[in-house]
């Protein structure tokens, strides 16, 4: 009798749960069908689907912009949906579904970089789209999470696959030893982030970022236990961004990684793990900006200037890029120091990073599809070894300069509009230590153009080495659609920067406006 009366309790409890709007999550849904067919497709047809398995994935991460665009004609960027019976949990806006596409797209560039490189390579298996459409629905899950939870949940999501991915070549050493840095410093980190999440829930007695602004801003006599679990927080999502001086693993798993998923990590990783940080900062600690701004400044600070110096050392490309993807990560953080000064200023904080994540992740994969094509040849990623590159592949050597000048911020490609972006929000703040970080900013943007400019010049005025076949370079097609499109976006992001700020003017993830003291 009375487990009959607890079946029928939990039956009705059933019924009685919030209910799930279905189009809310239909992105996710969609890439979860996808990841599961890329997976049943290896189960069932073995070796003859390994064929397909590429475009299944791409086609499939388009099929997912379909879901994303029905959103946005159905108006959640002015009347954001809750995923989950109205609960502040799971968040819906126009922020969200610009950070999703984002994510897909710079997802679809991954797999024609892939397409080849993992054919040729004798480490072919199709786990390995499974795994990357994985780690991107963990960041699909990333930009609508509005609760610690699930914030956690995603970033593993996003960084279990990550690890297995960096070690993708078993038979290399340096890839074995790139996946175990890369795994041991997340494993880390997310032990420092559920301290410092745990410490936030003990004050405010909730998970759901709002209501943790709400609690600790009112906590004054919870200061010490509140800025300690702030600060761990950030942390935690400093080594997610390689920010100084949680980057030691960036160039070392960077340079062990196969080159897509090089690619993947210093853009797709890195663009989740600030917008988990965007997410945090403008909804849950919003109202604590006497705690996180010193923070993000000291990491801004440090993080674009001993980035850009520890690159102008370096003779091997990859790590070169790795170290300038951890000097571009503090000109992001720069931009956010100021999000807690005023509504307005939130809102300029977060369409800069918006924005230098849009631009960022078109010339960042744009350099790492360059790279991929000419190491086919050269066989390595020494600079040494781009000598002369304009001799030889002249196509190659004009789309790289491109990427490499907008990559040091000048006129007019893209990367000038994205910096310009950060040194608006830090001037518009009006503080004296937000001017004394946009002068930084600026000459960190000098420094930078020396280890850039170097590289330029070393494809256009040197000898190529007389060892190399300086025959003509056939690069694959899936590979020059993936150079395509990212310059056509650096040059349009630079000359028509509309073409960005017509998605990255957003509102910010909380209605900042109503914290206002």
């Amino acid at each position: 009798m009375i487990s009959l009366v607890s079946f029928v309790g939990l039956f009705a409890e059933a019924f009685n749960r919030p209910p799930i709007d279905w189009h809310a999550l239909a992105p996710e849904i969609t890439l979860l069908v996808v990841g599961a067919l890329v997976t049943l497709l290896d189960v069932v047809l073995l070796e003859k689907g390994r064929a397909i398995t590429p475009a299944i994935a791409g086609l499939g991460l388009l099929a997912v912009l379909v879901p994303i665009v029905t959103l946005a004609v159905d108006g959640v960027a002015s009347n954001p949906r809750m995923a989950f019976g109205g609960s502040e949990v799971y968040v819906v806006d126009g922020y969200s579904l610009v950070l999703k596409a984002l994510f897909i797209i710079i997802a679809y560039l991954v797999v024609l970089m892939s397409t080849n490189y993992i054919a040729e390579g004798d480490y072919w298996e199709s786990e390995y789209y499974g795994m990357l459409l994985s780690s991107v629905l963990g960041m699909l899950v990333m930009a609508s999470a509005r609760d610690l939870i699930t914030v956690f949940v995603a970033l593993e999501l996003l960084s279990i696959p990550a690890y297995l991915l960096a070690t993708w070549r078993k038979r290399d050493l340096k890839s074995n030893e790139a996946g175990l840095k890369y795994y041991l410093n997340g494993v880390f980190a997310s032990a420092l982030m559920l301290y410092g999440m745990s410490l936030l829930f003990g004050v405010s007695g909730s998970t759901i970022l709002v209501e943790i602004n709400a609690a600790i801003g009112e906590a004054a006599a919870s200061t010490a236990i509140i800025s300690l679990g702030i600060v761990l927080v950030i942390v935690g999502f400093a080594f997610k961004v390689s920010a100084v001086p949680f980057h030691l693993w960036a160039p070392d798993t960077y340079e062990g990684s196969p080159t897509p998923i090089t690619a993947f990590l210093a853009v797709g990783a890195k663009a989740a793990g600030f917008v988990a940080l965007m997410n945090l900062i403008f909804v849950g600690f919003w109202s604590r900006s006497d705690v996180y701004s010193p923070a993000l400044w000291i990491l801004a600070a440090l993080t674009m200037t001993i980035g850009n110096l520890t690159a102008l050392r370096q003779n091997n490309l990859i790590r070169l890029m790795a170290y300038s993807g951890v000097a571009q990560a503090g000109f992001m953080l720069a931009a956010l120091t100021v999000a807690g000064e005023s509504a307005e200023i939130a809102q300029t904080s977060a369409s800069a990073v918006v924005t230098y994540l849009i631009i960022y992740a078109a010339m960042n994969l744009g350099a790492f599809a360059i790279i991929l094509a000419v190491t086919r040849r050269t066989a390595s990623a020494e600079v040494a070894a781009f000598d002369g590159l304009f001799q030889w592949a002249p196509a190659l050597a004009v789309l790289m300069t491109v990427f490499l000048v907008s990559l040091a911020g000048i006129p007019p490609l893209g990367g000038w509009y994205a910096k310009f972006s950060v040194f608006t929000a830090l001037l518009e703040a009006n503080v004296w230590w937000a001017y004394v970080l946009a002068g930084l900013a600026a000459i960190n943007t000098v420094i930078a153009f020396g280890y850039y400019g170097r590289l330029a010049s070393r494809m256009w005025f040197e000898k190529a080495p007389d060892s190399l076949d300086t025959t003509s370079l056939r690069v694959p097609f899936a590979l020059q659609a993936a150079i395509a499109i990212t310059a056509v976006a650096t040059i349009a992001f630079g000359v028509y920067p509309a073409a960005v700020t017509h998605f990255s003017d957003i509102d910010v993830p909380a209605a900042a406006a109503a914290l206002v003291p």
